[in-house]
């Protein structure tokens, strides 16, 4: 756990509700943000201000707090018969324990094999091989087209952002893109191969940007409208 950072249930009117501490240099004021992931709220107190102060504004924010907690979106578990989305196009597990094999794609299906107990982990761990797989023959495709190099790619399952690139040219991604409509994982890759010639947001970033994935516009307001639902998959 990062340092400064604290997770504890918190009972508000009467429900216990996940609650992440987080002290801040540069906030001024108190806030709360609910965290989609974790199904939770999150306190960001500024410097100075105590524990105490921040459970005191938690609770005068109790009715906003449920009322958000609430609306979140059901999380969706690797078991039989969930849909999730591949590539933005659902997809419902299906299990057959007596199949040959592990884990492969069927009319609309994701087969899985084996016994019960190991289906989540066996989806998991296929999402995220192929998540790789697209991911890098992706990445690979749009570095050639402005002569770049990719010299490390990995995967990660931020919550903050969806890729970043080193100055050393190491690109990273969520592997939860996966899940996400094909121009939104080709946007997000664009992003990350633009920043190997230009590691900032200049203008000539952008026109990168643009030239890689042209019509980008749809998929950033995608993310920005429907990036944390991919968080309740798993």
């Amino acid at each position: 756990m990062k340092r400064g950072l604290k997770i504890e249930t918190v009972e508000i009117r009467g429900r216990e509700v996940s609650l992440r501490i987080r002290k801040s240099r540069r906030a001024r004021h108190v806030s709360l943000r609910i965290d989609e992931k974790r199904g939770g709220v999150d306190l960001i107190l500024p410097r100075g201000v105590t524990r105490a102060d921040g459970l005191t504004f938690v609770h005068h924010k109790a009715a906003w707090i449920l009322r958000e907690i609430d609306a979140l979106p059901p999380r969706v578990p690797f078991t039989d018969g969930a849909v999730l989305p591949l590539l933005g196009t659902d997809h419902r597990i299906r299990h057959q324990p007596d199949a040959r094999g592990t884990v492969w794609v069927e009319s609309g299906s994701i087969v899985v094999a084996g016994r019960a107990p190991h289906v989540p982990r066996r989806v998991a761990d296929w999402l995220k091989r192929r998540a790789r797989q697209e991911i890098a023959r992706r990445t690979e495709a749009a570095a050639r087209k402005i002569n770049k190099r990719v010299n490390r790619l990995s995967l990660r399952d931020t919550r903050s952002r969806w890729g970043s690139c080193s100055e050393d040219g190491h690109l990273s991604f969520s592997w939860r893109l996966i899940l996400a409509p094909e121009p939104v994982l080709d946007y997000v890759i664009a992003h990350e191969v633009a920043h190997l010639e230009e590691l900032n947001h200049s203008p000539r970033f952008w026109r990168l940007v643009s030239a890689l994935c042209p019509d980008s516009k749809v998929p950033r307001y995608w993310l920005k409208r429907h990036g944390a639902s991919l968080h309740r998959y798993g």
